[in-house]
């Protein structure tokens, strides 16, 4: 006989037979949510003017991938600034992991781009549109397509189409995207295209997979155990103060059977939860730290003339009662660290950038071949990447090689601004100045505009001497 089918949920916003549990969270107006509107809607700003601001006649931020580019608030990385975009990356990674010490899961409810578009943007629209919660239950059960839903939907695609453009600004620059834009999709069918997909995958995500992002896709919330400590800021229900919940006794007259906490349970701050969870079962994976659930509690503690902060931020020793320590060991180590690599990077990005890079590549094929007259021409090849915003030309040279000829396609070299080029060059040697099918030789690599360095390149060639 097979189990009792069960409505359980094990994840808030999946039943346990593994059905979709829609959540339409109401909305508590309060203090919290005010500055998490300003807070929002100043970052929704910034990322639509950010692609227009330009720095020292660079885009303030740009990942270009047609160019393989970074450049952020004036500072340009390419692919051999391997060494700088590494400590650029740990920077960025031990800043989330003192933020998350010290003030949990603030990100998320606060400046997540997925937090602050559908709880500032497409819910309100929502709201506006389908109405309160219990209106929206109801239009989820009516078969077909209603008015309001569509309207709903015509107006998340718009708003979608909008942020796609603005999105790929970040990776394809302005100008090229304004060619996508304003040109016929036919003359530019590929980038239409990525403008199409992006702005699908925004409606499926502001308008169905909504706070499944927070709570199935995104590895923050599941790295919550190795990120945050029990002095981590957190939302949390004071237990002690709440428990045990029941509804207050209206007639005085009544025999009290037990001591009730400041708590009613009435389930709002459950009501108001983006993702559905509550707040009483303690911290939850679930909990993005939106704080409507602080709203929504205090502005019940204020009609039943209860203080507020029954639930609030506070942490996990807090609540067990111990004192709140700021000073403790991710607290040191980590700035340690962050000042170690913020100050490699800042040293690293400031010590003398090169006007040009120099590599000497690998070989790929022969390594040498034997002239009619016996003499060695022993393979190189060089690669020079033009950092400067203007074309630069290249002459390469033998240095203190008298006994050596080198040969190569062309004399001079154009590369243009912030290009690579890769040079073949052959070295002509007698066979008996290879050491153990070895030849050093240095070779200077000089430009028109004063940039000059001298390498040394490893020729392979017969065995040779032995000297």
């Amino acid at each position: 006989m097979s189990p009792p089918m069960t409505t359980e949920r094990v994840l808030s916003t999946l039943n346990e037979d593994g059905t979709r549990h829609w959540i339409h969270p109401k909305l508590a107006r309060g203090r919290f949510l005010r500055r998490r509107q300003i807070v929002g809607y100043a970052l929704i700003l910034l990322f639509v003017a950010l692609p227009f601001i330009e720095i020292d006649g660079r885009p303030a931020l740009l990942l270009d991938l047609v160019s393989r580019e970074l450049s952020v608030f004036g500072a340009l990385f390419r692919p051999s600034d391997g060494f700088l975009l590494m400590l650029f990356g740990l920077t960025i990674a031990l800043t989330v992991f003192l933020v998350t010490a010290l003030f949990g899961r603030v990100w998320c409810g606060w400046g997540c781009p997925q937090t602050v578009y559908l709880e500032h943007v497409f819910r309100p629209i929502e709201r506006w549109i389908e109405g309160s919660p219990a209106q929206r239950r109801k239009l989820d059960q009516t078969r077909g397509l209603h008015p309001r839903r569509v309207l709903k939907w015509a107006i998340f695609t718009a708003i979608s189409f909008v942020l796609a453009n603005v999105f790929l600004a970040y990776f394809v620059g302005v100008d090229r995207l304004a060619l996508w834009v304003l040109d016929s999709p036919l003359d530019h069918l590929g980038g239409f295209s990525v403008v199409l997909a992006v702005t699908a995958l925004m409606v499926f995500d502001f308008g169905y997979f909504r706070e499944q992002v927070c709570i199935v896709a995104c590895p923050y919330g599941r790295l919550q155990s190795v990120l945050l400590d029990g002095q981590s800021l957190i939302i949390g229900y004071d237990r002690e103060r709440g428990e045990p919940r029941g509804k207050p006794q209206k007639k005085k007259s009544l025999p009290v059977v037990q001591e009730r906490g400041d708590c009613i349970d009435c389930s709002a701050c459950v009501a108001v939860c983006p993702t559905g969870i509550d707040i009483r079962d303690g911290l939850q994976m679930e909990c993005i730290g939106c704080a409507q659930c602080i709203d929504a509690c205090d502005a019940v503690m204020d009609k039943i003339g209860k203080p507020r902060h029954l639930i609030g931020y506070t942490s996990q020793d807090v609540l067990s009662g111990k004192r709140r320590k700021l000073l403790r060991p991710r607290t040191i180590i980590y700035p340690a660290l962050l000042a170690i690599v913020a100050t490699l990077f800042v040293w690293s990005a400031g010590a003398g950038h090169e006007t040009t890079k120099v590599w000497v590549e690998r070989i790929h094929g022969p390594s040498f071949v034997t002239l009619p007259d016996g003499t060695i021409s022993a393979q190189a090849r060089i690669k020079l990447e033009n950092e400067s915003d203007e074309p630069r030309s290249y002459a390469i040279a033998l240095v203190d090689a008298p006994d050596a000829k080198l040969r190569a396609p062309q004399l001079v070299w154009e590369v243009r601004p912030r290009k690579s080029q890769q040079i073949p060059l052959f070295v002509d040697l007698a066979p008996d100045t290879f050491v153990r099918g070895k030849r050093e030789v240095r070779l200077r690599i000089s430009d028109d505009r004063g940039f000059a360095r001298v390498v040394e390149v490893t020729l392979l060639g017969p065995e040779g001497g032995t000297r």
